[in-house]
C-alpha cells in the first residue's frame, strides 16, 4: 500500500484514505481513452446508473458469463430491464430493515459476542479472518446456506474469491482469451467444492421443506442447480466478502481516531450509522462499476455535454465520484461525519451504488457492522501491526490484510 495521496488536485495533508493508490486520477471528470469512457464525476456516474433502459451490466465478468452461458438465466446482479426489476422486487423482503432487525439481529449479536469473548480469552484477534466467519454466518441465513459447517464454508469461499476474474475488455486477443480460460479453470475446483459441500445440501433440504430464504425462492422460480450455484456465489461476494472488508476498514479508522471512536460508542444508532456511512464514502469497498450502452446516451457534467454511442463500455470510478467536491463538499478525502452534502447525495455517496442495481443489502451490512463494532471497540485494544491493502483489479476492490488486534489490558469491561 502506498501512503502517498494520489487524487489529482487534492491537498496531500487532507488525505485520510487508507486505500490511496499511486496513479489514481480525479480528472478529467469524463474522457474517452481508446474504446472506453472513463467517468469520474459524481453526477455523471449517477446519471449512468439511473439509465437502466440505455445501459446493461458489464462488470463482475458478466459479459464473459453471458458468452459462456448464452441460454442460462443470469444471476440477479447481471440482469437488466423488467427481468431485473421483477427479481429485485421478489427478493426485497429478505433485506428489508424490519426483516433484518427481527430475523437476523439476534444472530449478529450472538456471533459478535462469541468472537469478542474468544478474543478476550486468547488476547489476540486476526480481524479479517474473524469477520469473514461472522459475515458468512449472517449472509448464509439470508441466502439459505445453512446445511453445512459455516467455518468450513467461509474457508471455501475465501479460496474461491482469492482467484480474481478478468476485467471487461481484457479478453481481447489470443493471450487475453487464454488468460481468461486459465483463470476459469483455476476457480473451478474451489467452486465445485463449495457447490458439493454447501449449496447442494441446502438445495436438497429446501426441496423437501422450503424456508423463507433466497434459495427456496429460486427453487420456486424453477432455477436449475447450476443457476442457484451462480446466485449463491454472487451473494457470497456481495454479502460476505464486502462486509468483511468494510468491518476491517471501519475498525482501522476508528482505532486511529480515538475521539471518533469514543463518540461512536456513546452515540445513538442513527449517528453511529452516519459515522459508518462516512467511512464507506471515503473507502468504498467496490471502486469501479462497468456498464455497456445499449442505446445512445447523453451525459452532462456542469456545462459540458457528452454524446455516447450505443455499444460503448463505461468505466465508472466510484472512488473518484465519492471524492467529488461538487457532491461531497470540501476536503473530500478527509473523514468528516456530518459533512455538508449536495442536494440528493446520500451520506455514503456511491458506497452502495445507485439506480436499479443499488445494493439491496445496504441495511443489513450497516447493522451487521454496527453490532460487531459496538462490542469490539469497547475492549481495550490496539493494532498489533500495520495492516496492508491488497487489490482486486477487476473492480479496484480492496482487501484489508494483516489487521491483527491485541488487548492492551487484562481488565476488560463487563
Amino acid at each position: 500500500m502506498t501512503s502517498t495521496p494520489i487524487l489529482d488536485g487534492t491537498d496531500a495533508a487532507a488525505c485520510e484514505r487508507k486505500t490511496a493508490r499511486t496513479g489514481e486520477r480525479a480528472t478529467p471528470r469524463i474522457e474517452k481513452v481508446g474504446q472506453v469512457w472513463h467517468i469520474r464525476s459524481y453526477e455523471a456516474v449517477r446519471q449512468v446508473l439511473r439509465q437502466g433502459s440505455a445501459t446493461r451490466q458489464a462488470g463482475f465478468n458478466s459479459e464473459a458469463v453471458r458468452k459462456a452461458r448464452p441460454k442460462a438465466r443470469p444471476p440477479v446482479i447481471f440482469q437488466d430491464g423488467q427481468e431485473h426489476r421483477t427479481q429485485r422486487s421478489a427478493i426485497a423482503r429478505f433485506f428489508a430493515p424490519a426483516t433484518v432487525s427481527k430475523r437476523y439481529r439476534r444472530l449478529m449479536e450472538e456471533r459478535a459476542d462469541a468472537i469478542t469473548q474468544e478474543f478476550v480469552r486468547v488476547g489476540r484477534l486476526d480481524l479479517p479472518h474473524a469477520t469473514m466467519l461472522y459475515s458468512v454466518e449472517v449472509a448464509a441465513q439470508v441466502v439459505g446456506l445453512t446445511n453445512s459447517d459455516p467455518d468450513e464454508m467461509a474457508r471455501r469461499l475465501e479460496a474461491f474469491f482469492d482467484m480474481s476474474p478478468v476485467a471487461p475488455g481484457a479478453d481481447a486477443g489470443r493471450f487475453g482469451r487464454l488468460l481468461a480460460v486459465a483463470r476459469s479453470l483455476r476457480t473451478m475446483p474451489a467452486m465445485m467444492r463449495f457447490n458439493k459441500a454447501d449449496v447442494q445440501p441446502a438445495v436438497a433440504a429446501r426441496r423437501t421443506q422450503p424456508q423463507d430464504d433466497v434459495i427456496s425462492h429460486l427453487i420456486a422460480q424453477g432455477y436449475s442447480e447450476e443457476e442457484i450455484l451462480i446466485e449463491c456465489i454472487t451473494y457470497g461476494a456481495a454479502g460476505m466478502i464486502t462486509t468483511r472488508e468494510f468491518i476491517s476498514m471501519a475498525t482501522w479508522h476508528l482505532l486511529e481516531r480515538p475521539e471518533l471512536r469514543d463518540r461512536y460508542l456513546v452515540a445513538p444508532e442513527p449517528e453511529r450509522h452516519a459515522i459508518l456511512d462516512e467511512i464507506l464514502r471515503l473507502e468504498p469497498v467496490v471502486g469501479h462499476l462497468f456498464r455497456r450502452t445499449t442505446a445512445p446516451l447523453t451525459l452532462t457534467d456542469g456545462e459540458a455535454t457528452y454524446e455516447i454511442a450505443a455499444g460503448e463500455l463505461l468505466d465508472l470510478y466510484l472512488r473518484a465520484a465519492n471524492a467529488d467536491p461538487s457532491a461531497v463538499g470540501d476536503a473530500p478525502l478527509a473523514l468528516c461525519p456530518g459533512r455538508e452534502l449536495a442536494a440528493g447525495v446520500r451520506p455514503e455517496a456511491m458506497g452502495f451504488g445507485d439506480g436499479n442495481h443499488k445494493c439491496p443489502g445496504n441495511f443489513i451490512a450497516t447493522q451487521e457492522t454496527d453490532v460487531f463494532l459496538q462490542r469490539l471497540l469497547r475492549l481495550p485494544i490496539r493494532l498489533a501491526s500495520t495492516p496492508r491493502i491488497e487489490w482486486d483489479e477487476l473492480i479496484s476492490g480492496y482487501a484489508v490484510r494483516s489487521l491483527i488486534l491485541e488487548l492492551t489490558s487484562p481488565d476488560v469491561p463487563e
